[in-house]
């Protein structure tokens, strides 16, 4: 019985130092593009995925720590991460730019649920096809329900005019390196 019960603690505790490992990634996410703008020559899809360089080292770990899959797969889900931040960053400004005619609160809701949707779903993706990854795709769900929901924040993001700060990103990769964990444990 105690044995359970440390089980258990262990488990949360694991799990917060994942969302805090998410929400410190997330603080520094926002301000790397400064930093990156000082390198000059790099192309735009580049500089994009640079910025997502935090998160993904925190996939790195999360992937090598709580699977069995070896340190070339763990790279390999970080170098996905950084693709699906691309892709994420990408989807969110296509539909922005196609919803010019709506009011900008709803245009930021949409864009944020598409982006938040496509990087979770890619991101995914990637990692299932890894050597360890959970195939099932219903231990994926609640990381894309969680990812596309916590996009929403881009508009809150947008309507506070947040720059070099952010409520995306810490929520964003809290949520989602804590249900990474928990799919990587089904």
């Amino acid at each position: 019985m105690t044995q359970a019960i440390t089980s258990t603690d262990t488990s949360r505790n694991n799990l917060f130092m994942v969302a805090a490992g998410g929400i410190i990634s997330g603080i520094l996410t926002p301000l790397l593009p400064a930093l990156i703008d000082q390198i000059v020559g790099l192309p735009g899809q580049l500089r994009i995925s640079l910025i997502a360089v935090p998160f993904a080292v925190l996939v790195l770990v999360l992937v090598r720590r709580f699977s069995a899959n070896p340190l070339w797969a763990a790279g390999l889900a970080a170098i996905v991460t950084m693709i699906a931040f691309v892709c994420a960053v990408n989807a969110a400004i296509f539909i922005e730019g196609q919803t010019a005619g709506a009011a900008t609160v709803m245009r930021y809701l949409l864009a944020g649920l598409t982006g938040g949707l496509v990087g979770t779903a890619v991101m995914a993706l990637g990692i299932a096809l890894l050597p360890a990854g959970p195939r099932a795709a219903a231990a994926w769900w609640s990381m894309l329900i969680t990812g596309t929901l916590a996009g929403t924040l881009l508009a809150l993001d947008n309507a506070l005019g947040l720059d070099r700060t952010s409520l995306l990103y810490p929520v964003w990769q809290a949520a989602v390196a804590a249900r990474l964990v928990m799919a990587l444990r089904s």
